[in-house]
């Protein structure tokens, strides 16, 4: 039954990106009933327990009356976006219905958290005009309420479900279907060959993998739980410390959302929020990626070094003609020439997924031919349609709750309220208001996933930042770098906490750990304010500056907090990295390659010295 509605729901994605999507509130509606559906199969309410009939009948009510919502909207569509439908006593109960429905899906998928803070949502604009002082709105009834969110295209049925019914869609489809068909093995033999052989050889592995298999993923929690099972004991087995093994794996894990292409579907969501071209928002995130990759790597070089942690043996690790073989590799280049080419022939994100698809799976077939039964074949898309299927159910659910608390923001202004509060608390300071805002960005995303966190800071708290005159693309890059890394930040750190959980040790030393290997992270957004060049806007020279002064921190920070020695003395170690940290954050044109300079300086120095004591 699970796997049949899997089909469905990857059959209707594969099929509207290769022809294209219905009627924008129709793609929507169909959309969500097919996940809304397969979700309640997939996650069961009271399963194993003794009250499983009741839980039962509480998902069969569910699923009506979410097909009959759906439904209801397919049908009245002509009517809906011509007009200014009244909202009855029955479209109040489809509402109310079709809203718990994807709230309580929410909170079997991805916990509380969301769910409460959409209910807030509603609350707030049904009641708000109780609240005293600058809270306070004017007030809506049910009746407005429930047209906003039901009958138009601005709540449920609005732009956030748009972009998961049709781009974010087929890209987890195209993820699934990589992985399926070799690409999942193939990603962590590269890592295991890359990282192997050098010190902290398993932690690099980690990284890599976590990276490759993070770039498509939709999650960094689901990324933990995928590469951990496999990196974490080995790390363990190799002696390193555990709480360094979770934390490893977590950071990694949680790196693959802010790389592009994908970033964890929350790259095409701001390219619709920004209105600007989804290549832009991708090569603007290209850089602080890059950076933020290699300052793990830096942390688990100088941390490997100074702790003598194990290299992985040669004999366990996989032979580059294993690993090059065309069968491992064909799937892989077919499925990135299928969507380079429909990019480059200009058809929609979506189809140019299709095109990947088509190509992946031909090659697939191709090259596991006369090794594979055609059942096997089946067996492992099928599989891969599986995976898809869940991605896309918590990604849709996730969204269209999305969609329902923003929209009750953009009604109730409360938005531009609180943007206007924090900009009059700042005194209109840049790095006051970017202080701020990086603050509650971390109290707002945790606990939520990457995208539906970033759709939240982006609604609430962007705005403040374009106030004092921030470009919105690094504005929306700033809140969105927060709220994603809360989930790497204490207390509640839940890649983490399934890192620790996979390592069996303790959350606490592991989110110490975690906030010293991603400790750049904090330092890169500011970069995005002080040197335009981080994301591309400007010119060579702004790139190249930019560059300079992350580089600069992403060795300094690490070789700061992981204690490398430079010197004989500590002292002077701390001061020569501190300084090199503030010149690097000082914005003017020179100070960069500078800071570059001297750390480069620094460490040939330390090296002469450990020779001439050697």
């Amino acid at each position: 039954m699970q796997k049949a509605l899997a089909v469905a729901v990857g059959g209707f994605v594969f099929y509207t990106a290769a022809t294209g999507p219905f009627e924008g509130l129709i793609q929507r509606a169909l959309f969500l009933a097919l996940v809304t559906v397969l979700g309640l199969a997939l996650y069961p309410s009271g399963a194993g327990k003794s009250w499983r009939p009741l839980g039962a009948a509480i998902d069969l009510a569910l699923a009506a009356v979410t097909v009959a919502a759906c439904l209801y909207i397919v049908w009245h569509y002509d009517e809906i976006m011509t007009t200014l439908p009244w909202a009855t006593g029955l479209d109040k109960a489809l509402t109310a219905g079709l809203v718990l429905a994807v709230l309580e899906l929410g909170r079997r998928t991805v916990g509380l958290i969301f769910p409460v803070l959409v209910l807030l949502g509603i609350g707030y604009a049904l009641f708000g005009n109780l609240l005293p002082g600058p809270l306070q709105h004017r007030g809506f009834d049910s009746a407005f309420v429930t047209e906003t969110i039901f009958l138009g295209d601005l709540g449920i049925w609005g732009m956030l479900t748009g972009v998961a019914a049709t781009v974010i869609a087929a890209f987890v489809l195209f993820g699934a279907l990589l992985l399926h068909s070799g690409g999942g093995q193939a990603f962590m033999d590269i890592a295991m060959r890359l990282g192997g052989r050098q010190p902290g050889g398993a932690a690099k592995i980690a990284t890599i993998a976590s990276g490759l298999f993070g770039m498509i993923s939709g999650s960094a929690v689901a990324n933990v739980a995928t590469t951990g099972n496999f990196t974490i004991p080995m790390m363990i087995r190799l002696g390193y410390p555990r709480a360094f093994a979770a934390a490893v794996e977590a950071v990694a894990s949680t790196g693959g959302q802010i790389a592009p292409p994908i970033m964890g579907a929350a790259a095409f969501v701001m390219a619709e929020i920004l209105g600007i071209p989804y290549l832009t928002i991708i090569l603007g995130a290209i850089i602080p990626a890059v950076l933020f990759y290699l300052s793990v790597f830096m942390t688990v070089h100088f941390v490997a070094v100074r702790r003598n942690l194990a290299v992985v043996p040669e004999e366990d690790l996989p032979e580059w003609a294993a690993i090059l073989a065309p069968r491992r590799v064909l799937p892989i280049a077919a499925a990135l020439a299928g969507l380079g080419l429909g990019i480059w022939l200009g058809r929609s994100i979506s189809t140019a997924a299709f095109y990947g698809i088509v190509g992946l799976l031909l090659a697939f077939v191709a090259t596991e031919a006369g090794r594979l039964s055609p059942r096997a074949m089946l067996g492992r898309i099928v599989d891969g349609l599986g995976d898809a299927g869940k991605g896309m159910v918590i990604i849709g659910v996730l969204l269209a709750g999305a969609q329902v608390l923003v929209s009750m923001i953009n009604l109730t202004g409360i938005g531009v309220t609180l943007s206007s509060l924090i900009v009059s608390l700042a005194g209109d300071s840049v790095a006051l208001v970017a202080l701020i805002v990086g603050g509650v960005c971390l109290v707002m995303g945790m606990g939520l996933p990457t995208t539906a966190a970033y759709v939240l800071v982006a609604a609430v708290l962007a705005p403040a930042m374009t106030a004092v005159g921030i470009d919105p693309l690094a504005a929306h890059l700033f809140v969105f770098y927060f709220a994603t890394i809360s989930v790497i930040t204490p207390p509640v750190c839940v890649a983490v906490f399934v890192a620790a959980g996979i390592a069996n040790t303790n959350w606490l030393p592991a989110a110490g750990e975690a906030v010293r290997l991603g400790a750049v992270t904090y330092v890169v957004p500011f970069l995005f304010l002080l040197y335009p060049g981080m994301t591309l806007q400007g010119s060579w020279f702004d790139a190249l500056e930019a560059i300079a002064a992350g580089l600069a921190l992403v060795i300094a920070i690490p070789a700061l907090l992981s204690g490398t020695r430079l010197t004989r003395s500590r002292a002077i170690d701390i001061a020569i990295l501190a300084g090199v940290i503030a010149v690097a954050i000082w914005p003017h044109p020179a100070t960069p390659f500078i800071a570059l300079a001297a750390l480069a300086a620094a460490f040939r120095l330390g090296s002469a010295q450990r020779g001439l004591a050697a």
